[in-house]
């Protein structure tokens, strides 16, 4: 069946503790990150007022979700101890619940712990940049039942970049997400979302596959994110930094709509805004 055809059947609807929230038209998810060294220097919130700071200008150019993380996971980024990310994070979250109560806020994390102390300080979705690496992550998601964004990855940001090896790479992916939701509904979670994850165990190369061919999971009925937002397929292509790579990013995440993605992760929220607006009018055409 046709990709287009395919997303019809996708799942529009999601509890977020309580609010029902519907994902009809593609949205952006702008990302914040409580750390001292994300790969672009710009996201780096260095604390709550900045991160606050940042928050309201998202939202005002037009971010559905706010995405906070507090581990760095550029390849060879350094270990964080567990208590340090969740103090990272917990604050950054419930300030910005505090002062716009109407925000979705996602907590971007591979560890159980983090994620259930980001939902109690108020986030009501769970990035999971590992694909489930943490063995009690279903569990807790499940227990506290928000929806959990599934990403595709081997290895750990120290060791991803040794673990590009694949016979066939869609197929392997497909096997991993249906094996991995698997156990995702069999521990309760009802609401997923998908996430290819690139760059994450994922040559340069392996990446433009990847969103050549991205309409290959829209099989598994489940709203896509695309997370290439002035990432290194762009930068390191065009012989650039990654503080000049908008407009490579708003290219490729132009292209990714045209593919089925239903949510942009994106540093830049009002470019990738008017994206989608601009795909939406090109859509319905």
């Amino acid at each position: 069946m046709e990709a287009k055809n395919l997303l019809f059947r996708t799942k529009k609807t999601f509890n977020l503790r309580g609010r029902l929230w519907t994902l009809e038209q593609p949205v952006v998810m702008g990302i914040i990150n409580s750390t001292p060294d994300s790969f672009y220097a710009n996201s780096r919130m260095s604390s709550t007022d900045a991160a606050l700071h940042r928050a309201e200008r998202m939202l005002s150019d037009g971010a559905s979700i706010l995405d906070i993380g507090g581990y760095s996971t550029r390849p060879g980024a350094a270990e964080v101890e567990e208590q340090e990310e969740a103090d990272r994070v917990a604050p950054v979250i419930e300030a910005i619940v505090k002062h716009f109560p109407e925000a979705i806020v996602s907590v971007d994390t591979f560890r159980a712990s983090v994620a259930e102390t980001a939902v109690r300080a108020g986030a009501v979705m769970v990035n999971d940049v590992s694909g489930g690496a943490d063995e009690r992550m279903f569990e807790t998601v499940s227990r506290l039942d928000v929806p959990y964004i599934l990403m595709h990855s081997k290895g750990t940001p120290q060791t991803m970049t040794q673990l590009t090896q694949y016979t066939d790479m869609l197929s392997e992916m497909l096997t991993f997400f249906i094996t991995r939701l698997h156990m995702i509904r069999k521990s309760g979670i009802k609401d997923v979302i998908l996430d290819v994850g690139f760059g994450f165990a994922k040559t340069i190369e392996q990446n433009y596959f990847l969103l050549k061919n991205l309409e290959h999971f829209h099989i598994l009925e489940l709203p896509m994110l695309v997370g290439i937002s002035r990432k290194s397929m762009i930068y390191k292509r065009l012989n650039i930094t990654p503080e000049e790579s908008l407009n490579g990013t708003t290219v490729l995440n132009t292209l990714a709509l045209s593919k089925g993605a239903q949510l942009l992760r994106v540093h830049d929220v009002k470019e990738a805004v008017d994206s989608v607006k601009l795909y939406n009018l090109m859509a319905s055409s």
